[in-house]
């Protein structure tokens, strides 16, 4: 395996608190050295880092990669693929596969299939039956199948009582929920968000208490069961305050926000762009203000892509019958940049923040769960997954700098600035764009 040098760049690891420029050294795919003007003998390689940043390997607590059942969108592969293209050395795959990942048969087919991936893939597994929201499923034995959260993301449990039990079942493992949060009998044959735009497209409106009322209703629930509570990609101002005021209560709960839903409006589906419809939908610029406030006040305390492909036959259906759903792996840095550091909301070292040590705490994937093989942090004896970012660099979003199997964004063409140059997972070059050795 190849020794590593990456060398004079600002090192941000925000678990130690560590801010400098540096180098980090890395053989036998770990971390070896951190420290200013590291000898380059050892060194197989230099990857020089001048002016760029060096952190850990970004995490992605929520992606979707299709795999089993519905490979014509996206593999494992190639889901590794694109998260290494877009600087993640880490993703965590939702379980609306064909089958669900229900069993711990299917959780080991997806780590076999993972063990050959660009990047980490861990998989969280479905939390009732086939996702139906009925039976619980076997979390113990999940878990130790490597399972590493449990959901059935693209539908939510909808009873209250079958969400208590799942809740009860789960807290004694100390393992996250996590919520995809829609009471479906508000959202029937809706396909964006209510307001002027769906008025004048004459499409059915998806308002926000959809979202809220099952944050609060599961909120209630948390107090009662104390597991730990997880609302997945948070789209409206009022469901901002409910997780604050949660959080204020001393709650086990946190929420995630994907990139798209600090960065586009409900706007972005005129037209009848389907490459703007998602789950839940794009709202307003009162929703952005409010999300992007939640993260700079820490109540929003994980970033997440909702990665979800989807073919070009799919998005090509008129727009109440085209599927939810957004590539997210190779544009997020960027779009987060331009949302909360951009804005002023936040700096480098709090966006590092949200993309490493927060959602590998989400996740038990941290170091207080898997010692030296914890992700998430840079510490001498741990896993070399290295992003080296370009945080200035400008390039417009085009088709060739996409990985997935899938194309469905409405960001080809739009200019951005900020990109992963260099990917290292456990000490291997996955990823390089633009490097001089």
């Amino acid at each position: 395996m190849t020794n590593l040098l990456i060398a004079g760049g600002r090192v941000i690891d925000p678990a130690s608190g560590l801010d400098r420029v540096a180098d980090v050294a890395i053989a036998a795919g770990r971390v070896v050295e951190i420290g200013p003007a590291l000898t380059r003998s050892p060194a197989d390689r230099v990857v020089e880092a001048e002016g760029r940043i060096v952190c850990p390997g970004l995490i992605d607590p929520h992606v979707h990669l299709r795999e089993p059942g519905q490979e014509q969108k996206e593999t494992v592969r190639t889901g590794a693929r694109a998260a290494v293209t877009g600087g993640f050395t880490t993703v965590c795959c939702m379980p609306n596969t064909s089958p669900a990942i229900d069993c711990p048969e299917v959780v080991k087919y997806v780590l076999d299939r993972a063990a050959h991936a660009s990047c980490r893939v861990f998989p969280v597994a479905a939390a009732t039956r086939a996702r139906q929201g009925v039976e619980p499923t076997e979390f113990r034995l999940l878990a130790q199948a490597g399972a590493v959260g449990f959901s059935d993301d693209g539908d939510v449990i909808e009873s209250a009582g079958v969400m208590l039990r799942v809740m009860r079942e789960i807290a004694p493992l100390g393992m996250v929920f996590m919520q995809h949060c829609q009471d479906p009998t508000l959202t029937r044959g809706a396909s964006m968000h209510s307001g002027t735009v769906s008025t004048r497209l004459g499409l059915i409106g998806w308002p926000r208490v959809a979202e809220e009322i099952i944050i609060e209703r599961d909120v209630r629930l948390v107090a009662e069961a104390r597991c730990r509570y997880h609302v997945q990609h948070l789209s409206s101002n009022g469901s901002v305050e409910i997780v604050r005021r949660a959080r204020a209560a001393g709650l086990p709960v946190t929420a995630e926000a994907s990139p798209h839903h600090l960065v586009l409006t409900h706007q972005a589906c005129d037209g009848y762009n389907t490459n703007a419809k998602m789950n839940p939908p794009l709202r307003e610029r009162g929703d952005i203000d409010a999300i992007r406030d939640g993260v700079a006040d820490g109540t929003i305390t994980v970033l997440a892509t909702d990665h979800a492909p989807h073919t070009p036959d799919e998005k090509a259906a008129p727009f109440e019958d085209a599927p939810f759903g957004i590539l997210g792996l190779e544009t997020a840095l960027p779009l987060y940049a331009e949302a909360l550091v951009g804005s002023g909301a936040i700096g480098w070292p709090r966006l590092i923040e949200l993309l490493t040590v927060e959602p590998a705490r989400l996740c038990n994937l941290g170091r207080a769960h898997r010692g030296d093989e914890g992700l998430g942090e840079l510490f001498v004896g741990g896993p070399g997954d290295v992003t080296v970012i370009d945080p200035d660099a400008p390039w417009t979003v085009g088709v060739d700098d996409l990985s997935s199997k899938s194309r469905n964004t409405p960001f080809l063409g739009r200019e951005v600035r900020g990109r992963a140059v260099v990917t290292i997972v456990g000490g291997r070059v996955a990823h390089e764009l633009a490097v001089t050795a």
